[in-house]
């Protein structure tokens, strides 16, 4: 069969994927209500726990949707009246869980923090100190895709469980490369989705929780339909299928994916990805361009770059020149500085990230950018 023309999406998801990915979903239709499709369900459920916990106490619910659909279904369906949640809102996804928060009509703390530093781990166990009420959740961002900030779950796992505290991690953009172990890093309920490091196509979005805490679930008022995770997790465990009609080729490219993933390895994936991010680094940094997020604290999958002091420089421009070369890249998401946003995320190498760098390093010179001399320290430095 005839390869499909190649992309390279270095916007932060959905990703590049290989041909193979593409290809299988060209299957026959199938109802998604017969035992042979929930079986597939059941098998990529399976694989999805497996990478971040042990498949006997945890489980993965599947849904159709964007990663959004799987946040909000955790937020909106783990809460009792009473709970109050505290939020950490350090980029633009934290924001968005206080605003599905605020929708659903929730007791929630918002504790703010710098979108381009590390978490003060100290300061966030005085917020809590200090609420004046139990707090039962904290919910937080694992790698957030506004500035490519990785926060530390494991420390944060550790302040939850001496405060007894539920956490809630939304890992849409480290899920399948930056290493996730649920139990040993305190985490009861984690979403993610198809179209990022798995390499899978936009359409399926997943919460994986502990078997326990779902049943749990049962007791609690439901406060939306399509997204109660308790109903679909039940369902499906009676069932075999979902609540209503599943992307049904999505789901078969996302096994594919699942496969490919196997084959490759989590950690070689990320090595992959870092490879990728170090050529970007060291490009970006020859050409006289600077990053937010230290490297300390950087998850090497998306980068926040600032744009160029020129009065020439137009994103939008940029972003056309790039695409009719075949090449996405995305605005970035901070109110208080312009930047724009490169992944390293996807079926894609440092080869690709070397092409980006030789057609920026050509449009740069096109609006007459010129780096300064103060712009050339090593990489690596507080920006």
């Amino acid at each position: 069969m005839q390869a499909v023309k190649r992309n390279i999406l270095l916007n932060p998801g959905p990703a590049t994927t290989s041909d193979s990915v593409k290809l299988s979903q060209v299957v026959p239709d199938i109802c998604p209500r017969e035992p042979e499709f929930g079986d597939l369900m059941a098998y990529v459920s399976t694989e999805l726990t497996r990478l971040v916990a042990d498949p006997d106490q945890y489980t993965t619910v599947l849904f159709g949707g964007s990663g959004t659909a799987a946040v909000e279904s955790m937020i909106s369906s783990v809460l009792a009246e009473q709970d109050v949640v505290v939020v950490i809102n350090n980029g633009a996804y934290g924001k968005r869980i206080c605003e599905i928060a605020e929708a659903c009509g929730l007791h929630y703390l918002e504790f703010k923090s710098p979108s381009d530093d590390a978490i003060d781990l100290a300061a966030l166990e005085g917020f809590i100190q200090a609420s004046g009420r139990a707090i039962s959740h904290l919910a937080v961002v694992h790698h957030e895709t506004t500035t490519g900030l990785l926060n530390d779950i494991k420390a944060i796992g550790e302040l939850c469980s001496r405060y007894r505290i539920d956490m809630i991690v939304d890992a849409m953009s480290s899920f399948a490369a930056v290493p996730i172990q649920m139990m040993e890093m305190n985490v009861r309920y984690l979403a993610a989705s198809s179209n990022k490091n798995l390499q899978g196509m936009a359409g399926v979005s997943f919460v994986v929780a502990e078997k326990g805490k779902l049943e749990s679930l049962k007791y609690k008022k439901p406060r939306n339909y399509y997204l109660n995770l308790y109903a679909q997790y039940k369902y499906f465990s009676e069932h075999r299928q979902m609540r209503f009609t599943p992307p049904v080729q999505t789901l078969y490219a996302l096994k594919q994916a699942i496969e490919e993933l196997k084959r490759e390895g989590v950690q070689e994936r990320y090595e992959r990805y870092v490879n990728s991010w170090t050529t970007l680094i060291h490009g970006i940094t020859r050409l006289g361009l600077t990053y937010l997020v230290p490297d300390q604290y950087h998850g090497k999958i998306v980068t926040s770059i600032l744009e160029p002091d020129c009065a020439a420089f137009r994103f939008q421009e940029m972003h056309d020149y790039f695409y009719s070369e075949g090449i996405t890249i995305y605005p970035g998401k901070l109110d208080r500085l312009n930047t724009f946003r490169i992944a390293t995320m996807g079926d894609i190498a440092y080869q690709d990230i070397e092409t980006f760098l030789q057609r920026l390093g050509h449009y740069l010179q096109s609006i007459g950018f010129v780096k300064r001399e103060e712009e050339t320290g090593d990489v690596g430095d507080k920006r």
